[in-house]
């Protein structure tokens, strides 16, 4: 049966007239009249009776009209549930981030998203912001987590959109018996003689920190390359070579080495990158709001 015509007989039970049904469903009297007769001409029997200028149902009418009213109670409690389930955030999330960010971050907007989003699984990949990029827009992850150091926001593929995140500042990492150790911050030319490791995991990192070197007027001397964070810090507690990292990763497993301001200030800019089009996503909002949250806590 056609659920407006339903809708129609159940109208004319509760206003006993074509025009009144008419009004509430804003359609003219005659269209009324005509839904009515289609009905009747679908069950193959009368369902209306006129009395004076109002109508009545038959019993037949009014039959249907129990019927249409356990109809109507289930389309509304299925609207219901397919509005629940728009709250409800649900399925699988990809994630990809680099190591310094997604370890300051990642694991408490996870856990977070866990208690608040039971039905939302979050899958993580590390990957450096270039591959990260190149993995969005293969669909091989749904969000990435880059810098503008690695990837310029001018060399953004125009299918993928970000959103900003955090800024994140360098600072200068050495054994605690270092001669410059109890200063707060550092100047950049003090580090002139030094022996520096290098993280070799971004090759913009490295470019960066050289061209900051050789504009404070010299070339850092760099006794080790590492592509791990783990050997870099054990060479710095040791006190063979000094490093700059970024604060996000100077924040973790520190103990045994001390970390300084410096200046002038080497800044980046982090952001959540995804696919033109899927801003909207309940998964990528309830993340993107953990991670703000996150980084409100983490500031």
């Amino acid at each position: 049966m056609d659920i407006g015509r339903l809708r129609a007989l159940r109208e004319l039970a509760v206003r006993k007239t074509m025009a009144a049904v008419a009004e509430a469903l804003h359609v003219s009297p005659s269209a009324v009249s005509q839904q009515i007769a289609l009905l009747e001409e679908e069950v193959g029997i009368d369902l209306v009776e006129r009395r004076g200028r109002g109508v009545n149902l038959t019993i037949a009418g009014l039959r249907l009209v129990e019927r249409a009213n356990r109809i109507f109670a289930e389309l509304e409690s299925a609207r219901a549930d397919m509005a629940e389930l728009k709250e409800v955030v649900a399925g699988e999330l990809r994630v990809a981030a680099f190591p310094s960010v997604a370890a300051a971050l990642l694991p408490k907007t996870i856990r977070r998203l866990q208690a608040s989003h039971p039905q939302l699984e979050v899958l993580f990949d590390e990957m450096e912001p270039e591959e990260g990029i190149n993995a969005l827009r293969s669909w091989q992850t749904d969000i990435a987590l880059i810098d503008d150091l690695n990837v310029p926001h001018s060399l953004l593929d125009p299918s993928v959109e970000v959103i900003p995140l955090i800024e994140d500042v360098f600072n200068v990492m050495m054994s605690p018996d270092h001669p410059l150790a109890h200063r707060e911050e550092v100047a950049l030319e003090e580090l002139n003689g030094e022996r520096w490791v290098i993280d070799t995991a971004s090759v913009p990192y490295t470019h960066v920190l050289t061209q900051a070197c050789q504009q404070a007027g010299y070339s850092p001397h760099i006794i080790a390359r590492c592509k791990g964070f783990e050997v870099t810090l054990a060479l710095i507690r040791e006190g063979c070579a000094i490093a700059i990292f970024p604060e996000l990763r100077a924040r973790f497993d520190l103990q045994d080495a001390r970390v300084c301001r410096l200046v002038p200030q080497i800044r980046r800019r982090i952001f959540v990158a995804f696919r033109k089009g899927e801003k909207k996503s309940p998964a990528l909002q309830a993340l993107v709001q953990a991670l703000f949250e996150q980084v409100a806590a983490f500031s």
